[in-house]
């Protein structure tokens, strides 16, 4: 009988995400919070992620106040001074997410460690902070794009690990995600009719309005990101281009194609000119 519920047991295992090894947690810079069907149910598990952008400090232009911001903040983390979670807001492309990137490049060496969390699965934070606070490395969850729709059960999943469970305090965890939405809710039109008018003229929110500023709020450090101007977009192409290998004398002769494509998608950023940046290098391959 017993032979028969080990070998039972032994082929359910099979259907189990393995847990990571020593050797996984020796060697990952870097893992990626997943679930998988199985007859238990849905069962979440880390996984290392084995190819990383090597995107550094250095190839984030024109956002120094956000990139020192954010490298002083997690090198206190590292060495196990107050460091605050951080919400990284703005507009799409500026370099939000690749700085969290450059962190990890950064601060690898002294024992920093990503573990990226889909909006979907924030449910699991409990599980997943359990599992990383007995480690002997420094967390930073990531969570990019983040935004809520009401009554989305991440929401508060969210808000319960940044500050609101006693159980998701733990020291060697912090929060960093990323938003196009500062308040992350949608905000509407209607949120205005919650606003309280006192008698000496003052407005103060009303519980909608504070209830959806409640989330952010609870992150330490907020940094806001901004489109770049011409030039500032022109000097991050330049940064790509010679990154690629073009001279200067090609760069220079670039930047009317590169205002093109800008005005072509609508808009400018770090993302569009390292579109740009690929593209152009890619064309001119080969040519004298």
């Amino acid at each position: 009988m017993n032979d028969k519920l080990d070998r039972l047991l032994d082929h359910l295992e099979t259907f189990l995400p393995k847990p990571l090894t020593d050797a996984e947690w020796q060697t990952a810079k870097a893992f990626r919070w997943q679930r998988r069907d199985s007859i238990f149910g849905r069962i979440g598990f880390l996984k290392p992620v084995k190819h990383l952008s090597p995107i550094s400090f250095q190839d984030l232009k024109h956002i120094d106040r956000q990139r020192d911001a954010i490298i002083d903040n997690t090198r206190h983390f590292v060495e196990k001074k107050p460091a605050n979670n951080i919400l990284l807001t703005g507009a799409r492309g500026t370099g939000k997410s690749s700085l969290i990137k450059a962190c990890l490049n950064q601060f690898a060496s002294q024992g920093l460690r990503l573990v990226e969390v889909d909006k979907d699965h924030l449910a699991d934070l409990p599980d997943i902070t359990e599992i990383l606070a007995s480690r002997p490395e420094r967390f930073i969850v990531f969570c990019d794009d983040l935004s809520f729709e009401d009554g989305e059960s991440g929401y508060k999943a969210m808000k319960s690990a940044l500050d609101g469970s006693i159980s998701a305090q733990v020291d060697n965890i912090l929060i960093y995600a990323t938003s196009n939405r500062r308040h992350l809710l949608p905000e509407y039109m209607k949120d205005n009719e919650s606003y309280v008018h006192t008698d000496d003229g003052e407005i103060h929110p009303g519980e909608v309005v504070e209830e959806k500023i409640s989330l952010s709020e609870r992150f330490g450090l907020w940094l806001s990101f901004y489109p770049p101007r011409q030039e500032e977009y022109l000097a991050i192409v330049a940064h790509w281009l010679a990154h690629f290998g073009l001279s200067d004398k090609a760069i220079e002769a670039a930047r009317p194609e590169a205002l093109v494509w800008a005005l072509e998608r609508g808009s400018r950023s770090g993302r569009v000119a390292w579109q740009f940046a690929k593209h152009w290098a890619g064309s001119q391959s080969g040519k004298k």
